[in-house]
């Protein structure tokens, strides 16, 4: 059977899809432009969006599992709510949806109660589904990276709690797997939450001190001030977008993202590899040039 991606275009779900693929599934993605897809050979592209109802159905014509990956977006629930609705209209009740870490605790912050509101449908109406969890990933300092580089300023404030930042390609390998372990199941599967992290705790003068060993200069954290955050954020930013970055950044400052015992060896047993590092992030793209 297709199992159907959204969001395959993204940095997460371009690795899905390739993932996939690479496991010898049947696979269909649901893109606005089919023509800037870019997906690999054999895969079915369908022209459409979460909003799209008609676009939705036919989508899920012939698919038996769905990979959930909502952009963040003012009308994210909607589009959740809607495409769960089509899919259960469709008989696909095997899922594999992509939350966010500890979503049922940090519910002021929009986009966190948004996908916590996806699982309890997923819960209550009794899908088949796989709810992962990621933490911050760490493909997000590529938007930032050249104050890094440039000005020897590490601004995210992620505070001094600890965050585990997760690397998007693990995200995608487990999301893959558990599709196809849904996917192939000879029968329904309970629901299963999966926290996804990386393998360090890592405060924001823990990365400062990374970029400068990588670098071999001084690297200063930005301090916590996610009011100065929303406020650099805005100037290329919906403000609406940079005023709910803010809530997010209070959430790490006030709480961090900090992996429960065991998720980390979880995740590598799953991966059968260890995961993916913040300093050999860091070190890849300090050398890039």
């Amino acid at each position: 059977m297709t199992i159907l991606v959204t969001g395959a275009t993204g940095r997460v779900g371009h690795h899905v899809v390739n993932q996939l693929v690479n496991r010898g599934a049947k696979v269909r993605v649901l893109t606005r432009d089919p023509s800037k897809a870019n997906v690999p050979a054999g895969v079915e592209v369908a022209r459409g969006d979460l909003l799209d109802i008609d676009a939705l159905r036919s989508a899920f014509n012939g698919v038996s599992t769905l990979f959930l990956l909502n952009a963040v977006t003012g009308d994210e629930f909607t589009q959740a709510i809607i495409t769960l609705n089509i899919a259960r209209d469709a008989g696909v009740e095997r899922v594999v949806y992509l939350s966010v870490f500890e979503a049922d605790r940090a519910v002021n912050v929009p986009h966190f109660a948004v996908k916590f509101g996806a699982e309890r449908m997923l819960v209550q109406l009794d899908f088949s589904a796989t709810i992962l969890r990621p933490t911050y990933f760490i493909d997000n300092e590529l938007m930032i990276k050249d104050v890094i580089l440039n000005h020897s300023v590490y601004p995210m404030p992620i505070g001094s709690k600890g965050v585990a930042m997760v690397d998007a390609r693990d995200i995608a390998e487990v999301a893959a797997i558990e599709l196809i372990r849904r996917d192939r199941a000879p029968g329904k599967l309970p629901i299963e939450t999966i926290n996804l992290v990386g393998p360090d705790t890592l405060t924001g003068p823990d990365v400062a001190k990374i970029w400068s060993d990588i670098l071999d200069r001084l690297v200063v954290y930005g301090g916590d001030d996610p009011s100065g955050f929303e406020q650099n954020i805005a100037s290329f930013m919906p403000r609406w977008t940079a005023y709910e970055m803010r809530l997010m950044a209070e959430r790490y400052v006030s709480d961090g993202m900090i992996p429960d015992a065991g998720d980390v060896e979880r995740l590598t047993k799953i991966l059968r590899r260890p995961l993916h590092s913040y300093r050999d992030f860091a070190s890849q793209i300090a050398h890039a040039g």
